[in-house]
């Protein structure tokens, strides 16, 4: 079992599927001679050539919708966006026609491409440039939206999102890119709309996705040195949401605190504390707590970014406080 970054996991995995299908290709800016402003595509266009792997021009309305055109007769685009910021200038071309096509054609055409965006703020990129807009996608019927947290599931997903004949947003957080993980040499693909279950415990149910998916886990081992058991889930996908999975948790603990690295106003968190309520409602000892990043235009200076982005601590205090309301906790 090979350790890698989740920047290299995203990199073979690309590689592996160029090399097995050559219908894939990819589309962005600067990911051919400059290698991407992240280098998920280096050494990718040596390989395979700037017939698969091509550089656009800063016109994401416009490569987006060739992407679309080209799944429409049978390949199967990438589009790197450079940032999901970024996204907004395709908002049409994702959301009116790459989600709509099939309905509106009875089923005749599928759109089956891939969109790989990073998003996400802690790297004193401004306001503009440090958004978690994924709500924007995940609210749209007709779209599949992924967020992996370890470089094992963005093998796993990369993989899955590729193969679906859906259009796939896939999301990755820029303070994920350098994180290390271990990833089998031979990874099956994940089931889109399956939450994964990465720690059992039987008090709290501690829930995030992408980077506070890791934050959640590490608030589940502060709280184990304190002889508290809490069970985390990464939800990975936020479209579909497989809500059984943490309706099934909550049941279990009776109670759950949800970490999310986006507003907590109409936030991804809202449509999850409501799917508990619809479905362990009477199970619950105590509200459900919700932790995510304070309602301001991200600050550029570092020490007001640093505290406007929710945290290991924020979702501690959270779930400590969660914890004594039903009184496991004194």
């Amino acid at each position: 079992m090979a350790v890698m970054t989740y920047r290299e996991a995203l990199r073979e995995t690309l590689r592996e599927q160029m090399r097995r299908d050559d219908d894939i290709l990819l589309l962005g800016e600067e990911i051919g001679i400059f290698e991407g402003s992240y280098k998920i595509t280096a050494g990718l266009l040596d390989e395979f050539g700037p017939k698969r792997v091509r550089d656009t021009p800063i016109a994401e309305e416009g490569f987006v919708g060739a992407a679309i055109g080209a799944a429409m007769l049978g390949l199967r685009p990438i589009v790197e966006i450079m940032t999901i910021n970024f996204s907004l200038l395709a908002l049409d071309q994702i959301v009116n026609h790459a989600a709509k096509i099939y309905g509106m054609f009875g089923g005749q055409t599928s759109v089956p491409m891939v969109i790989r965006t990073p998003g996400g703020g802690g790297q004193q990129l401004g306001a503009t440039h440090s958004q978690n807009i994924e709500l924007y996608y995940a609210f749209v019927p007709g779209l599949k939206v992924v967020a992996p947290s370890t470089p094992a599931d963005a093998r796993a997903l990369l993989q899955a999102a590729i193969a679906d004949d859906d259009p796939v947003l896939f999301l990755e957080n820029l303070a994920l890119y350098n994180t290390k993980g271990e990833v089998p040499e031979s990874i099956p693909p994940a089931e889109i709309g399956r939450a994964a279950v990465t720690r059992i415990g039987t008090d709290i149910t501690l829930i995030g996705y992408s980077r506070m998916a890791t934050i959640c886990t590490v608030v589940a081992e502060k709280l184990a040195a304190e002889g508290i058991s809490a069970e985390v889930i990464d939800l990975r996908s936020l479209r579909p949401l497989d809500r059984d999975t943490l309706i099934a948790s909550v049941r279990k603990t009776g109670c759950a605190v949800i970490g999310e690295d986006d507003w907590l106003t109409y936030g991804i968190g809202a449509e999850i504390a409501a799917s508990i309520s619809d479905g362990a409602f009477d199970y619950l000892d105590a509200p459900v707590r919700r932790v995510a990043m304070a309602e301001v235009p991200l600050p550029y200076a570092k020490p007001l970014e640093t505290l406007a982005l929710p945290s290991v601590d924020s979702l501690y205090t959270a779930a400590t406080e969660t914890l004594a309301a039903v009184g496991t906790r004194r």
